[in-house]
C-alpha cells in the first residue's frame, strides 16, 4: 500500500509539471541587425584641369557711323547710316577649370581666346550720298571668367569678361577717301555646353554677345585732311570647338559631384 501511494504522489507531480510546462511561452530569439551592404559611392568625371582647343564659327556684327566732326556743325550728330559685317571665323582657345568642392556640381574657370575673321560689310552714306562706308574686321579676342554645372560628362556654363577687336574702316568715293585702323576694347556675355567624349577630349557649342560701345574714330583722308565719325558696334558669335585637356586628366571625380576627392 505504501508503494502504490508513492508511485500515485510521482505521477501527479509529473503531469502537473508537464502542464505547467505547456503553458509557458517559448522566449523569442534576439532580434539580430542585416549585416550592412557595402556599396561603393557614385563616380563622375572631373572637370578639373586646363586645356586648350580651336574653333570655327560665324560673326555677324552691327557698325552704325555717326557724323561726329566739329568742323560739320550742321551735320555733327546726323546718322550716315549702318551696316552688318557678317563672315567666318576661326581661331584658338586655352583655359583651367576648377570642380567647387563646396557647392554640387558648379565649376568655376577662367578662359581666352583669339579668332581671325573675314566679316565685312557696307552701306551708302546718307549724309554724303557719293561715298560708301566699309567695315573688315581682322580679329576678336576676349578673356573672361565662367561658371557652369556639370551633370557628369556634360557641363553646362555661362561666360563674361572683357574683349577687343581689331578692324578697319573707310569710306570711298569710286577710289579711297580716307581710312583707319582701330582696336577697341568692349564686353561680352555667352552661354555654352561642353561634352567629354573622352578623359582628354571634350567638344563645345557657344553663344556670345559682344558690345563696343561708340568711339570717335579719325580717318585720315588722302588729301591730307581728316573727318571725325563715331562708329557703333555689337556683335553676336555662335562657334564650336575642340578641348584637350591635361593636369586634371578628366578622370574620376569621387561622390556627389565633380573633384569630391
Amino acid at each position: 500500500m505504501k508503494r502504490l501511494i508513492v508511485a500515485s504522489i510521482g505521477v501527479v507531480a509529473f503531469g502537473l509539471t508537464t502542464a505547467s510546462a505547456a503553458d509557458i511561452r517559448a522566449r523569442p530569439a534576439p532580434y539580430a541587425a542585416p549585416a550592412p551592404v557595402y556599396a561603393p559611392p557614385p563616380v563622375y568625371f572631373s572637370w578639373t584641369g586646363c586645356y586648350f582647343g580651336g574653333h570655327i564659327g560665324g560673326l555677324w556684327a552691327r557698325k552704325e557711323w555717326t557724323v561726329r566732326d566739329p568742323a560739320f556743325r550742321s551735320l555733327f550728330g546726323q546718322s550716315e547710316g549702318s551696316h552688318d559685317a557678317n563672315g567666318l571665323l576661326g581661331g584658338v582657345q586655352a583655359g583651367c577649370d576648377y570642380d567647387y568642392q563646396l557647392a554640387g556640381g558648379f565649376v568655376i574657370g577662367v578662359a581666352g581666346d583669339y579668332a581671325w575673321t573675314d566679316a565685312s560689310g557696307s552701306n551708302a552714306s546718307l549724309v554724303f550720298p557719293r561715298f560708301v562706308n566699309h567695315t573688315k574686321i581682322d580679329s576678336l579676342a576676349s578673356v573672361t571668367g565662367r561658371l557652369g554645372y556639370g551633370w557628369d560628362r556634360f557641363l553646362g556654363y555661362v561666360k563674361g569678361g572683357g574683349a577687343w577687336e581689331r578692324d578697319k574702316l573707310d569710306f570711298t568715293d569710286g577710289v579711297l577717301i580716307g581710312s583707319v585702323t582701330n582696336t577697341r576694347s568692349g564686353w561680352t556675355v555667352g552661354v555654352g555646353g561642353e561634352y567629354a567624349f573622352t578623359n582628354f577630349v571634350t567638344g563645345f557649342i557657344e553663344y556670345d554677345y559682344y558690345d563696343f560701345g561708340t568711339r570717335d574714330l579719325t580717318f585720315v583722308q588722302n588729301n591730307g585732311g581728316t573727318f571725325i565719325d563715331g562708329i557703333k558696334e555689337t556683335k553676336h558669335v555662335v562657334k564650336a570647338g575642340l578641348n584637350f585637356r591635361f593636369g586634371g586628366y578628366g578622370g574620376p571625380g569621387g561622390y556627389g559631384g565633380l573633384g569630391r576627392y
